[in-house]
């Protein structure tokens, strides 16, 4: 399955989630129901990833912790917040740069409305 084929499901279980749980939860709640639904859908999904840094010859392991992979091919970060803020996007782009994924999800529940607040981030540093 490739990305884009992954990114149908995601959007789809964060629409599902929505229109059931509504805005305003923890972000806990959204990733917990997330990889829920997603598992149900038949992907392999890993929450709490621990990806290390390396910087030179010094490697910072666990020096962030992706909410959600999925397929060992995207990563999903949850947000439940006011506002998405240019430094959210920023971060995701950092974190697939880190990992050398292609493609990661921005997603923010605490909205009304969840069309608006889904964001598709492609790594332009794959190697």
């Amino acid at each position: 399955m490739n990305e884009n084929e992954i990114s149908f499901y995601i959007r789809k279980s964060i629409f599902e989630i929505y229109n059931e749980l509504g805005p305003g939860l923890l972000e806990k709640v959204y990733e917990k129901t997330l990889a829920y639904d997603l598992k149900s859908k038949g992907l392999e999904v890993k929450t709490q990833v621990p990806i290390p840094i390396k910087f030179k010859e010094l490697t910072l392991d666990s020096s962030f912790i992706a909410d959600i992979i999925v397929e060992d091919k995207v990563i999903i970060e949850i947000k439940s917040i006011e506002e998405i803020s240019n430094v959210h996007h920023k971060q995701l782009l950092t974190y697939l740069k880190l990992t050398n994924l292609k493609l990661g999800i921005l997603v923010n529940f605490n909205t009304d409305y969840i069309d608006k607040n889904i964001y598709r981030k492609i790594n332009g540093y794959i190697k």
